[in-house]
């Protein structure tokens, strides 16, 4: 079935676009919801100088985002996290938290655009994807750092250092 539509669809197309899909999805979904209609030379017309607009706009936002990524590709974001002896993090490094390392040195990176393909459980350097659109991909280090490793440690020793002394006082 044809249908115009509406409104963007990720994946299926823009608005305005004519596109032939499964009869079901026209009828249950697209119409319904007004996100299409059947395709007539008044609703071609109608759509015809938002189409515009929405094209004009497309095209700054594609700018927009080819230089952001120019500007983050190659970068490096250093998280600390907290981690054993071994360098195995009690815990991982989500996407969020390399997305704000990144807004904090001055990039323009949303949360849902860092790809990371395998978890990150250990101390050491990471490379992770930047998905801004379908065929702007760049590739960000990530560090992770161990955070206050040493210091755990060192409490550790004295605490045991201190009931030995108060051991022996006894």
């Amino acid at each position: 079935m044809k249908i115009l539509l509406c409104h963007d669809v990720e994946g299926l197309g823009w608005l305005g676009d004519v596109v032939e899909v499964a009869d079901g999805y026209a009828r249950n979904y697209l119409i319904p919801q007004r996100i299409g209609v059947a395709p007539s030379e008044a609703a071609v017309k109608s759509l015809a100088d938002e189409k515009a607009k929405r094209a004009e706009q497309r095209i700054a936002d594609t700018k927009r985002l080819e230089e952001a990524a120019s500007a983050v590709d190659g970068a490096e974001a250093v998280i600390a996290a907290k981690a054993n002896e071994q360098g195995h993090l009690f815990g991982s490094v989500s996407a969020s938290a390399i997305a704000s390392n990144l807004r904090e040195q001055g990039f323009t990176v949303a949360d849902g655009i860092v790809r990371i393909f395998e978890h990150i459980k250990e101390v050491g350097t990471h490379t992770v994807e930047l998905k801004f659109t379908q065929d702007l991909v760049v590739a960000v280090n990530v560090v992770v750092v161990a955070e206050g490793g040493d210091d755990a440690a060192v409490s550790e020793s004295e605490k045991d250092e201190t009931s030995e002394a108060t051991e022996e006082d006894k």
